[in-house]
């Protein structure tokens, strides 16, 4: 049986930067009290307009996702709206708006260039929140959560600390530019938070020493990893290969590719990731993984 899909439009309410390097917008739209927006890891697809569109040229929903994207991918390129994928940061079902953090670094790209430049009333797409193709993080079972990650994980970060059970610690430890781009995150007395400046080395790599350095609890524990993806890859291979963590307890999301954009071609690596996920996903019964 086919379910409504959450596609709809947003638009542009306000924006403010929370960092030099990270813009929050709020966007208003319909269906936006709806309880399913809320919670820790909501990912969801952002349709950004080509030049000239004022909306994003998006199919109608007709209830099933794949016939969806299928339609999405035959709009002439030049017409079809740049996809990017992003993390809910907060959600106020009473005033019907939602919150999406945007990493701003020059005009590189068609998320950056948009962020950079918004201004009320501007208008997106979004497919989601939906367990459909991203399953959030279980924060229920586990004695201990480890969150790693870059400044395009800090939105999942933020919410993944704001529902953390009471009797569950947490250590966290995330990469970014410099001090300038620490933002306050809910650090209660059982998180231990670790900010890891980047300064001029090469992306993750200050990430992966203070990880590789770092007193990690191996029992009882689950692990999320999110930024760019050969180092969420190298972070796997530390913690499943030298710490003899399960790979069945670590979940983790490429957020981005080094020199290469979601318009760009998977390559083998990306694969095999995606192959991992969907099969994880089917195992705890979802039933796509986009």
């Amino acid at each position: 049986m086919s379910q409504e899909l959450p596609v709809r439009h947003l638009r542009v309410a306000s924006s403010r930067r929370i960092t030099p390097r990270m813009v929050r917008v709020t966007f208003t739209g319909d269906g936006l009290a709806g309880a399913a927006l809320s919670g820790p890891d909501r990912q969801v697809k952002l349709y950004f307009p080509r030049p000239g569109q004022e909306r994003p040229v998006l199919p109608r929903p007709d209830g099933d996702v794949m016939r969806w994207y299928e339609a999405y991918n035959a709009i002439p390129e030049d017409e079809r709206p740049w996809m990017r994928s992003f993390t809910v940061r907060g959600h106020d079902p009473a005033r019907g708006t939602l919150d999406i953090d945007f990493v701003v670094h020059g005009d590189s790209g068609p998320a950056t260039r948009w962020a950079r430049h918004v201004r009320p009333g501007a208008v997106l797409g979004m497919f989601g929140p939906s367990d459909l193709f991203a399953v959030p993080f279980d924060l229920a079972g586990p004695d201990h959560v480890v969150l790693l990650g870059d400044e395009s994980a800090l939105p999942a970060i933020g919410t993944l600390l704001e529902a953390l059970p009471d009797d569950t610690a947490a250590t966290a430890v995330v990469e970014v530019a410099d001090a300038a781009e620490e933002q306050p995150l809910p650090e209660p007395e059982r998180v231990t938070l670790h900010w890891v400046h980047r300064e001029v080395v090469p992306h993750g790599q200050r990430l992966v020493e203070r990880v590789r350095a770092a007193d990690l609890p191996t029992e009882r524990v689950a692990v999320w990893i999110g930024g760019e993806a050969g180092t969420v890859r190298t972070l796997r291979r530390h913690l499943v290969g030298d710490r003899g963590i399960g790979k069945a307890v670590i979940d983790f999301t490429g957020y981005w590719r080094r020199a290469l954009t979601q318009d760009d071609a998977p390559t083998s690596e990306d694969m095999a990731d995606a192959r991992e996920l969907l099969a994880r996903a089917r195992a705890d019964g979802g039933a796509w993984q986009g």
